[in-house]
């Protein structure tokens, strides 16, 4: 059977208007899916204080997909925090039946308080709260150990230059030590009815409350020891 072109332009306006329905229900599922994954990706880090920007959510597939009440199951990498990039597979069922299994990449930004450098501090000088400041900063692989507070950090020693405007990790500052390798120190034990002090030597460094290995001068035996003062450790008894 042969058509006119009027009648070919009439059957091309006759598909047209049969199709709405099937574009009308791909869009819905796209902008459904995007809402979905929004609210995994906040449910992903409730409880964590962090302040959460979504930069993208990619969707690489297109979405047409049958009428009707679909069920989706989103499934992020077990080593995702909730930020970053990634890619999320959602699994899309219809009746217990799976319709369509796609992959959503989402770039996703999170800001948290944390202890920041005012200004460079050099190896060796001891922290103030002049030199640090509390503030909202971006997460990233190497602000894992970023100390949160200012009492992590204040009166603490740096182990390394610390660079200004950049988080201060706890592993980049220690506690001062009030016993260095060496010194003589008061080696005291005591109970409830007796206490004993004997002269010792310390055997390594430590902060008030570390336990260290101190030598007894009586019976040349070292031992550990906690850490009481700049002069005193303790030994139990």
């Amino acid at each position: 059977m042969k058509f006119s072109l009027p009648h070919i332009l009439l059957l091309f306006m006759l598909l047209t208007l049969s199709a709405p329905g099937d574009v009308s229900s791909a869009t819905n599922r796209e902008q459904e899916i995007r809402e979905l994954v929004t609210s995994f990706i906040i449910a992903r880090s409730s409880g964590m204080n962090w302040t959460l920007h979504i930069n993208r959510i990619s969707i690489n597939r297109h979405l047409k997909m049958p009428e009707g009440k679909m069920d989706y199951e989103i499934i992020a990498p077990q080593q995702w925090e909730g930020w970053g990039k990634t890619n999320l597979t959602v699994i899309i069922r219809q009746n217990d039946r799976v319709i369509r299994n796609i992959s959503v990449t989402v770039d996703v930004e999170a800001k948290t308080d944390m202890v920041v450098a005012l200004h460079q501090i050099e190896y060796g000088d001891l922290l103030t709260e002049a030199d640090v400041v509390v503030q909202e900063y971006l997460l990233s692989p190497g602000s894992r150990l970023a100390a949160r507070s200012l009492s992590d950090v204040v009166g603490k020693k740096a182990r390394t230059t610390l660079k200004a405007n950049q988080p201060v990790r706890s592993d980049q500052v220690e506690r001062v030590p009030l016993i260095k390798a060496g010194q003589m120190v008061t080696i005291i034990a005591e109970n409830e009815v007796l206490k004993v002090a004997v002269s010792g030597k310390a055997r390594s460094a430590g902060a008030e409350g570390d336990t260290i290995s101190v030598q007894n001068l009586t019976s040349l035996k070292e031992i550990p020891a906690r850490v009481i003062s700049a002069t005193t450790v303790q030994v139990a008894f």
